[in-house]
C-alpha cells in the first residue's frame, strides 16, 4: 500500500484531496493508499447530506472564524483540527468480497484500527465509531464508486471537548450508546502522541510505499472550483 503524509494548506483543500484520491484510483486502477494529515486550525465539516442549521452552531463559528464545511462522503457533522488525526483509506472492493457490503467494510477498517492500538487500549466498535469506555475516540464515514471506495476517519488524541460543544449542535440522529449525552461527556482523548498513532497505522496497513501527490494537483483546483470553494456546495442545506 502507498502512504501519503500531506495536509494542505487549507480546510478545504484537504477536502478537496480526499475526492481527488479515489477519483485518481477509480479512474486509473492505482494502488491503494493510506493518507495521514492534520488541519492546524479548526474546521466544521458536515457529511454530505448534512443540515447546516440543524447541526452547527453557526453563530459562534462566524464570530470566532471557523469555516463551515461540506465533504463528499455520508455520515455526521465533525470538527476537525488540533489534536484530531485524519487517516483516509483508498480500498479496492477485491480486497476482500465482503468489503462491497457497507457495514462489513466498516467493522473490516475499524477492527484493525481496534487492533493497532491494542493493548494499550481496549477500542469498541459501536456502529461506525470507536469507543473508550463508552466514550467516543473515532468517527467515520465512505464514500464508494464501483471499483474504490474511501473510508476516512478521525482519532482523537488532544481535542478540547467544550470546543465540540461551541461549534456543533446537538446531532438529530444520534446512536443509541450515546444515550442523549452533551459533546462534553460524550466525547474523549487516546492516549497517544500523533506520531505513534501515525506510525501504528503505516505499520498496520503496510503502508510503507511513498505517494507522489503532484499529479494529482490539477484535478484537486478543478474541484476547488467545482465544489470546495464554493458555498452553494458547503451551504446547500
Amino acid at each position: 500500500m502507498h502512504c501519503l503524509e500531506y495536509t494542505g494548506p487549507t480546510a478545504a483543500e484537504n477536502l478537496a484531496w480526499e475526492e481527488a484520491l479515489l477519483l485518481h484510483a477509480e479512474e486509473s486502477g492505482g494502488p491503494e493508499l493510506l493518507r495521514l494529515w492534520e488541519l492546524e486550525q479548526p474546521a466544521v465539516v458536515l457529511g454530505a447530506g448534512g443540515c447546516v442549521a440543524a447541526e452547527v452552531c453557526q453563530a459562534h463559528c462566524q464570530e470566532d472564524g471557523i469555516p463551515i464545511l461540506r465533504r463528499a462522503s455520508g455520515g455526521g457533522t465533525v470538527l476537525l483540527g488540533p489534536g484530531c488525526l485524519c487517516f483516509t483509506l483508498v480500498l479496492r472492493y477485491d480486497r476482500a468480497p465482503l468489503l462491497h457490503d457497507i457495514r462489513r467494510s466498516f467493522a473490516y477498517v475499524l477492527e484493525r484500527i481496534i487492533a493497532a492500538l491494542a493493548p494499550e487500549v481496549r477500542l469498541h466498535l459501536q456502529g461506525s465509531d470507536l469507543t473508550l469506555d463508552d466514550r467516543k475516540v473515532s468517527g467515520n464515514a465512505q464514500q464508494r464508486k464501483r471499483r474504490y471506495f474511501l473510508h476516512h476517519g478521525t482519532l482523537l488524541y488532544a481535542v478540547q471537548a467544550a470546543d465540540y460543544a461551541r461549534y456543533l449542535l446537538p446531532p438529530p440522529r444520534q446512536p443509541e450508546y450515546r444515550r442523549q449525552r452533551s459533546h462534553q461527556q460524550f466525547v474523549t482523548n487516546l492516549p497517544f502522541r500523533a506520531a505513534e498513532l501515525r506510525r501504528r497505522l503505516i505499520q498496520t496497513w503496510e503502508a510503507h510505499e511513498p505517494f507522489d501527490p503532484r499529479p494529482l494537483g490539477s484535478r484537486v483546483q478543478e474541484l476547488m472550483k467545482e465544489k470546495y470553494a464554493q458555498d452553494a456546495w458547503h451551504l446547500r442545506r
